[in-house]
């Protein structure tokens, strides 16, 4: 299989990124093609402008390459932080100017953009690795825990992607070597059980 992994985190010492590492050795492991994009370490630029907004516009090159992979991936992994409840900044970006009309869905014909759009995304499931600083039972009954709903109803099953496994760790900030290395044994696990050796899984039609 060939898998995305979208990391959004501008410190290259973070814990994001150590997430990010252990995901992308593991699927590399079980034998998949990765394509791994540091959104930060690339540069991406999140301002989605007018230019862009029609379906059939000429795209940056670095947006169509990753229209191009996102279009065909068999599964997503998304790592960032919880930042206000929301993806960071450069994240949302990457989802207005990649999870585009013709590439991520299309509304049928006749229907000008106030029906429900029909997913065109091919992945058979997607990850989601959160960190925070919130202890969970705050996020969940102060909060509402957000990003549970924007991942999983918002984006992907709008985008096509029914299978959705979302975890988040936390509390980092003051969190031990310990905690952050049994947190990296489950990224492991998690990824190893979603997206395992050819073979293995059988995923539904």
């Amino acid at each position: 299989m060939n898998i995305s992994v979208i990391l959004a985190h501008p410190n290259p010492g973070s814990f994001n990124h150590a997430i990010a590492g252990a995901a992308v050795g593991e699927l590399r492991r079980n034998g998949h093609g990765v394509w791994f994009h540091d959104l930060h370490q690339e540069g991406f630029d999140p301002l989605l402008t007018a230019a862009e907004l029609s379906s059939g516009a000429a795209l940056p090159p670095l947006v169509a390459t990753h229209c191009r992979e996102i279009a065909t991936a068999e599964g997503i992994v998304i790592v960032h932080p919880n930042w206000w409840g929301q993806p960071p900044a450069i994240l949302k970006g990457w989802v207005d100017r990649v999870l585009r009309p013709g590439v991520a869905y299309k509304f049928i014909e006749g229907d000008n953009g106030e029906g429900v759009p029909v997913g065109l995304l091919k992945a058979r499931a997607a990850i989601v690795f959160n960190t925070s600083n919130t202890p969970r039972e705050r996020e969940e009954s102060v909060f509402g825990d957000p990003l549970d709903g924007l991942w999983k109803k918002c984006i992907f099953d709008l985008c096509g992607v029914k299978t959705v496994h979302r975890e988040m760790f936390g509390v980092v900030i003051t969190s031990t070597a310990e905690q952050r290395a049994g947190w990296l044994a489950q990224v492991r696990e998690t990824v190893a059980r979603e997206f395992p050796s050819e073979g293995i899984r059988q995923f539904p039609s």
